[in-house]
């Protein structure tokens, strides 16, 4: 018996829209996808480029919900490898990541548990 389910394309980002569909993707992804990323497939397109989904069934319809993915392209590889990028970072951030200021203090973020409400040590 051949499956009688409509079948829809939707972004991630319009799924709002589809209250039945995002609450599937809930119920299969409750940490977020990136914990299923094996689930992500690449479907090419008719001019040439491609787009990744993943696919989630509702009582009514198959939807493949695009993901946006940034792959990595030949020149962003070429210039990690020759650590280049590394270097950019640095100038952009202004330093090395292990820097102090003048004073010899550490940055803020050095001390996270600054950050804590001490709702999680229970």
């Amino acid at each position: 018996m051949a499956d009688s389910k409509k079948r829809h394309v939707v972004s991630f980002e319009k799924m709002a829209g589809h209250p039945d569909l995002a609450a599937a993707f809930a119920e299969k992804y409750p940490k977020g996808f990136s914990d299923y990323l094996t689930d992500l497939v690449k479907y090419p397109k008719p001019d040439g480029t491609s787009f990744y989904a993943v696919t989630v069934n509702t009582a009514d319809a198959i939807y493949l919900v695009k993901i946006n993915v940034k792959t990595d392209d030949l020149e962003d590889v070429a210039r990690w490898l020759e650590g280049e990028e590394d270097a950019e970072n640095e100038a952009v951030a202004g330093g090395s990541a292990d820097a102090s200021d003048a004073a010899g203090e550490t940055l803020p973020d050095d001390n996270i548990a600054q950050y804590s409400t001490g709702a999680d040590d229970e």
